[in-house]
């Protein structure tokens, strides 16, 4: 028997995405100060796609053997995912604290894949979590609610890399070329990482499993393979429309693995007129303050439009809303780089906010109905091996296409993740879906 879930306020899921903020604060430093603080200490262009492999290698065995993990947890005081999000935020804050005192390259690296795994350990079971909260009418909602601090959490970020360039005496470095602004967007990060999340631990209970649950989840025998095996039945079963996903996905997040590494660097030549990226080179670190500007100006498109896109998912269907955001995203990879007035750059840069809107929300509403709810982690677990898959294979090949297709320009990572972002627009396109407006409601205040 299925027991319908309490209808929550708008307000009560705005409280539920909370901790959203704090992680995504973090993924927004992983994007935008990893690589500069990788240059700071003396590595190679073409060596950024293997520097940055933690992230999809961790996030390939994390997530989802943790949200399997939590599918099958339950504590009366603790709950199921939140365990997993709330551990995944303390590790998270310990590392952005450590990380811009590297003082060698290696020490960098290794604090990125703790980083990283610790990003992975809650940001599963943090969409489960939704998942388990909300019906199928409040789902939209709380799914684009989710994208709105994705953009507010990577806006801070992001922005932080610029304001606190601002601050005179933050403008110098210490003995291992490391400036004092990147401390201090670091720092504050790892306070929003552990309070946003200890926000919603604290204002949304979790839902408790039935009696039926219950003692089907205390007759399950667990060993260290039962996620593994786990995965492999739901991967051996997974819905037709999530494999689609999965095309869409290797093509996307490819192309945003190109655009999150050449970026600073595209910016600091076609708008800064350097290419001399060493950490001596107070213009470059003006170019990675100003990637940072224009980061946040995306992220705060995106946080504007999340909640406009449940309207537009409403009208037209959440498959063509995807699409046509995917597209906007590839026209400004092609206009951007051909523009040098810091300025006006912002301009085509709106069509990236808006499809980072659509990322981080939208394709759950595409499968979230094929998944049964008593795989809800496992399966947004295996989500995101989709998201990790291509930007591992883009890790492992993409240094090569770089120094011998692409004439080691950055600017040409750029117009090739373009592509890309086109061949998965065109993708979207033959994931099947029932448009049923019923199921999806405006949040208050917006909308007609």
């Amino acid at each position: 028997m299925t027991i319908p879930k309490p209808h929550l306020s708008f307000w009560q899921i705005i409280n539920m995405n909370v901790g959203f903020f704090g992680i995504q604060y973090s993924f927004a430093l992983q994007q935008n100060a990893v690589n500069p603080i990788y240059k700071f200490l003396g590595a190679e262009n073409g060596d950024l796609p293997m520097l940055q492999i933690a992230g999809p290698i961790t996030g390939l065995l994390i997530q989802p053997i943790i949200g399997a993990m939590s599918d099958k947890t339950w504590h009366p005081k603790w709950g199921r995912r939140k365990p997993y999000f709330l551990i995944g935020a303390i590790f998270c804050s310990i590392c952005l604290f450590l990380f811009p005192f590297s003082k060698e390259l290696w020490m960098a690296v290794g604090l990125l894949w703790i980083l990283d795994a610790a990003n992975n350990t809650a940001m599963e079971p943090y969409r489960a979590f939704v998942a388990d909260k909300l019906d199928g009418k409040q789902q939209p909602t709380g799914f684009l609610a989710q994208s709105f601090f994705t953009g507010f959490g990577q806006t801070l970020g992001t922005l932080s890399l610029f304001i606190f360039q601002l601050i005179p005496f933050l403008n110098k470095s210490n003995a291992n070329n490391i400036p004092y602004w990147v401390f201090a967007s670091f720092f504050f990060g790892a306070v929003c990482s552990i309070t946003s999340v200890l926000w919603s631990n604290k204002t949304t209970p979790e839902i408790p499993p039935t009696p039926e649950e219950l003692a089907e989840l205390k007759s399950i025998k667990l060993s260290i393979a039962s996620p593994f095996i786990e995965i492999y039945h739901a991967v051996k079963e997974m819905p037709a429309n999530m494999w689609r996903l999965f095309l869409v996905y290797l093509f996307q997040w490819f192309a945003l693995k190109c655009y999150w590494d050449y970026k600073d660097l595209t910016i600091a030549k076609s708008i800064f007129n350097t290419t001399d990226n060493s950490a001596a080179n107070a213009i470059y670190q003006e170019a990675v303050g100003w990637g940072g500007l224009i980061s946040g100006w995306t992220n705060i498109i995106t946080f504007v439009s999340a909640f406009a896109l449940v309207w537009f998912a409403k009208k037209i269907g959440a498959k063509l809303v995807h699409s046509t955001c995917l597209l906007l995203a590839a026209l400004a990879l092609v206009i951007f780089p051909q523009i040098s007035d810091k300025y006006l750059v912002l301009i085509p840069l709106i069509g990236f906010g808006i499809a980072w809107a659509s990322m981080m929300g939208v394709p759950y509403l595409l499968i979230v109905k094929d998944i049964p709810k008593n795989r809800y982690g496992v399966y947004m677990g295996i989500i995101n091996m989709m998201i990790v898959l291509p930007m591992l294979i883009y890790s492992l090949s993409f240094g090569s296409i770089f120094n011998n297709f692409l004439g080691k320009e950055p600017v040409n990572a750029i117009y090739f993740g373009a592509v890309f972002l086109l061949i998965a627009a065109l993708l979207t396109l033959l994931i099947k879906t029932e448009k049923s407006t019923e199921e999806i409601i405006m949040p208050a205040g917006m909308g007609h």
